[in-house]
């Protein structure tokens, strides 16, 4: 069956439970016939600290939105070459992938040693 590229709405969920199968990340549910967009968009909203009258003649909070995009960095991680990928990963105040690599596989290693003790 082949996934439907067309643009969906995805909708960003919070678990209920901080002890939930996602933690304290948002995720997203994907429908079967959907993929996981490698895109979002998402608005950032802010009060100004203005007001002006609303519909009725009340005050009310003048609210400014800044559009943000983020990016799956497993698709940069594809199609960049390491060098690249690496300049993205610095932006992003993220250490290089080598080094992040070393430093997950250590981790990975101390839960595995206290796993089996």
């Amino acid at each position: 069956m082949q996934k439907n590229k067309n643009h969906w709405i995805p909708e960003i969920c919070y678990e209920e439970e901080a002890d939930g199968l996602s933690s304290h990340i948002p995720f997203i549910q994907v429908p079967s016939e959907q993929e996981m967009p490698s895109i979002l968009y998402i608005f950032e909203s802010r009060e100004t600290g203005e007001f002006e009258p609303g519909l009725e003649g009340n005050p009310v909070p003048v609210i400014e939105l800044d559009l943000h995009q983020y990016a799956d960095l497993s698709i940069l991680k594809k199609n960049l070459d390491l060098q690249t990928y690496d300049v993205v990963r610095s932006a992003l105040g993220l250490e290089p992938l080598k080094d992040a690599a070393k430093k997950g596989e250590k981790i990975t290693s101390n839960i595995r040693q206290k796993v089996e003790n």
